[in-house]
């Protein structure tokens, strides 16, 4: 008989009846280290032998009375995460993990992370200014060249720009995924993430524009260079990375319709270019009449910033750009439409809320609800009547309101 091999194990029955298997396995820290597994039979211990061994030459942390919650999502994040989401989805979930995960619970054992630790932790999150916990001041700063312009201030003015309960609520479920994945990796036996509860503050209600108030914005804003990509948020509710996204060669004038492809997002501190939300995002929608005329108008504007930046034009193919023809930065995007809501005397609304906003206004109009999903493309109608549905109650109970005129005629008689 061969001799095993380093790591490979042997399995022995103890004194409690059970079975017991020793394998050499290299920690996070890059020692070899023994680890034990048991089983009841000595098939189950060696089913578990092996899925240790297995672990190992896949490089998984082997659970060790050292191994932390900073070590586990570093191997969580790169090898599990980033090879199983969108590229937005892992950058949301890289930047999560450093600047709130590890510097809140990422000295903590794994194995020794209680509920309690979780919810302290997410309580602390919750009432803490991120401009003072992250030092966004002073990077700002340091960065423009200019003094700071709150929490960096001397004396201290602090913006106290503490997270949303949506975003705690997201910390929450981003941990419950990644503990869960520590399960099925067999370096956890429970997921104590779930034992924590935050309080239900309600589902976030929409925030759409009346007709009257979408009317005074694009009065207001019809003179500034990308009124048109206002008014596409608007008409057809593309999201603000798709509309920043599109290209020309996307967009069919003279046949009145645009296909949605890509969308533009910053990943990694850069802008890139990259695939729709989801596959239904994905689809070649119609243009309004009075947009195809407002895209035209901004085309030959943007003809003319070619022709005045010269050399430094940067042909992106994109129908939104900058002077220069560079992809927009779009947060420059959230900072200006903000200051037109103000301009125009309308209330604040998220660039996203224009999308809201059109589904709203179909809705008024008399529009079906299948006809609405086509132009946002949700994924199913259900998607569409849930996320609308006081929006479609309130339509249908002024739709029946009109049949008073029949009762009102019957009562003259």
């Amino acid at each position: 008989m061969g001799r095993r091999a380093n790591g490979e194990g042997t399995i022995k029955q103890r004194k409690d009846g059970r079975y017991e298997a020793q394998v050499f396995v290299c920690t996070p820290e890059g020692e070899w280290k023994r680890k034990c597994v048991y089983g009841k039979s000595w098939e189950e211990c060696n089913d578990k032998k092996i899925a240790l061994q297995d672990a190992n030459r896949r490089g998984v942390p082997v659970a060790t009375t050292k191994l932390t919650v900073a070590e586990f999502f570093a191997y969580w994040v790169k090898e599990i995460a980033e090879p199983s989401v969108r590229r937005t989805t892992y950058s949301s979930y890289e930047g999560l993990t450093r600047l709130y995960i590890v510097p809140g619970i990422g000295k903590k054992k794994l194995k020794e992370l209680t509920a309690q630790h979780i919810r302290t932790w997410l309580n602390t999150v919750s009432k803490t200014c991120q401009c003072c916990a992250q030092g966004k001041d002073v990077k700002w700063a340091e960065k423009e060249g200019r003094e700071a312009r709150c929490c960096a201030k001397k004396p201290k003015e602090c913006c106290n720009k503490v997270p949303s309960s949506a975003s705690v609520r997201y910390l929450l479920r981003l941990l419950r995924a990644a503990l869960q994945d520590a399960i099925e990796e067999d370096l956890l036996t429970r997921n104590v993430a779930t034992l924590v509860k935050l309080p239900n503050n309600g589902k976030r209600k929409h925030r759409a524009w009346t007709a009257q108030e979408a009317k005074k914005f694009l009065a207001t804003a019809k003179e500034h260079r990308l009124y048109a990509l206002w008014a596409v948020g608007l008409s057809i509710g593309l999201r603000r990375g798709e509309a920043l996204g599109l290209r020309w060669d996307d967009v069919d004038l003279a046949g009145q319709k645009v296909t949605i492809a890509q969308a533009l997002h910053r990943v990694d501190g850069k802008l890139k270019l990259d695939e729709v939300k989801t596959d239904s995002s994905a689809a070649t929608i119609p243009l309004p009449t009075p947009l195809v005329a407002v895209l035209k108008r901004h085309r030959a504007v943007q003809v003319g910033e070619r022709l005045a930046a010269g050399k430094r034009w940067q042909d992106s193919g994109l129908v939104f750009t900058t002077p220069k023809g560079t992809p927009i930065e779009p947060r420059n995007i959230n900072r200006a439409f903000e200051a037109l809501c103000h301009k125009a005397g309308v209330r604040v609304i998220r660039v996203h809320d224009l999308r809201h906003s059109c589904a709203t206004l179909l809705f008024a109009m008399g529009v079906d609800a299948a006809t609405v999903q086509r132009i946002l493309r949700h994924s199913s109608i259900s998607v569409t009547t849930g996320t609308y549905i006081e929006v479609i109650e309130s339509v249908q109970q002024e739709a029946v309101n009109k049949m008073g005129v029949f009762f009102d005629e019957a009562a003259e008689k």
